[in-house]
């Protein structure tokens, strides 16, 4: 029986449901905000200790790392990507209050977009994106579809890695590109994609050193279910797999099993990529993930005129990423350092609380 208004219970679930549609974490708690052509993207982080020390400097490498225009095959927009520390921080250190980092957009061409509205672009969120927001949505350069809102994303990682480096000193994480359409040489699938003006896809492997047994909460939290949930939520991700992945199918049950060697933890092989039963295993964590051509190209393409009902040929416009996974390791490295210190943080709670 309903003790409150049905007007109640509807506002309560309103509200529940959008403050956590663009948050993750439990501890660690990060919610993204923001727009490609907006005033600007951020990031909050809920649940940093006070005392991380942290500044402007510490940003840099990792921002530069996700801009476009610093490698071949990425897209020429710019932006300067200086934090603004707009809560949180004081004095060069975290005060333990909720963090919140602000980018502003200065390098925007909205123009290109607002010519293209009637013609859902092919591979965006355009179309979903009109129809789950009645219209209302901010259609430009992605709005909150975005890639660019990637930017709070690794600053948050920025902010993880120091925690994680605080309590596990030699931790490390490291994420390269393996493959580029097809090709292990960077070089050669580039050429591809330019041969044929087009775009192309990548792969983006991610290890993890020096992590200790037992973190991961199984069922619904363990390692591999929150860096998938984390890994899917950077755009153009279409796969993930952890050690021998899919190719484990493929094996026999005693080859790709992991013998221990010693009671450290270690093993003779890492066919499971450091995760076991959802829980660290103390050996290296290991996994890739698929990233699919760039969604704007330059090649002719066919879609639906939503003004005229027809569909015809059409060409985006705009500067876009001839391959966007050159762009994602240090993204991949900022989600797994968010998803591994929320971890640590839920064992850290365990431990002193039993």
């Amino acid at each position: 029986m309903n003790i409150l208004p049905g007007w109640v219970y509807e506002l309560i679930l309103t509200k529940n449901k959008f403050n956590i549609v663009n948050s993750f974490g439990r501890i660690f708690r990060l919610s993204i905000y923001g727009e490609s052509h907006g005033s600007g993207v951020g990031i909050l982080i809920d649940g940093c200790p006070a005392g991380i020390p942290l500044q402007e400097d510490d940003f840099t490498e990792d921002m530069k790392r996700r801009q476009g225009g610093n490698l071949k095959g990425t897209t020429p927009r710019k932006e300067d990507d200086i934090p603004r520390f707009v809560s949180g921080i004081f004095n060069n250190h975290s005060t333990g209050a909720p963090i919140n980092i602000f980018f502003e957009n200065n390098n925007t061409r909205s123009s290109d977009y607002e010519k293209q509205r009637a013609i859902p672009r092919p591979g965006h969120a355009d179309f979903v994106a009109s129809q789950k927001f009645k219209g209302y949505e901010d259609y430009r350069g992605g709005g909150h579809f975005s890639g660019r809102l990637t930017a709070g994303i690794v600053a948050a990682g920025v902010v993880a890695k120091k925690i994680l480096k605080k309590v596990i000193p030699g931790v490390s994480i490291q994420a390269y590109i393996t493959e580029v359409g097809g090709e292990k040489d960077v070089e050669l699938g580039l050429n591809k994609a330019i041969g044929q003006k087009d775009s192309v896809g990548g792969i983006v492997e991610c290890t993890v050193k020096g992590l200790p047994i037992g973190l991961g909460e199984p069922f619904f939290d363990s390692v591999e279910s929150l860096i998938s949930h984390m890994a899917f939520a950077i755009p153009a991700v279409k796969g993930i797999e952890f050690g021998s992945g899919f190719g484990a199918a493929k094996m026999f049950g005693s080859e790709h099993n992991d013998s221990l060697l010693d009671a450290t933890g270690k093993t003779t092989t890492n066919h499971a990529g450091g995760v076991v039963g959802g829980i660290t295993n103390g050996n290296d964590l290991v996994f890739r993930i698929a990233v699919k051509p760039t969604s704007s190209t330059p090649k002719v393409q066919h879609s639906l005129n939503l003004e005229t009902g027809q569909t015809e040929d059409f060409s985006i416009k705009g500067r876009h990423d001839l391959c966007i996974a050159l762009r994602i390791p240090v993204i991949l490295e900022a989600i797994t350092a968010c998803v591994l210190t929320d971890l640590l943080m839920i064992e850290n709670s365990f431990s002193q609380k039993f």
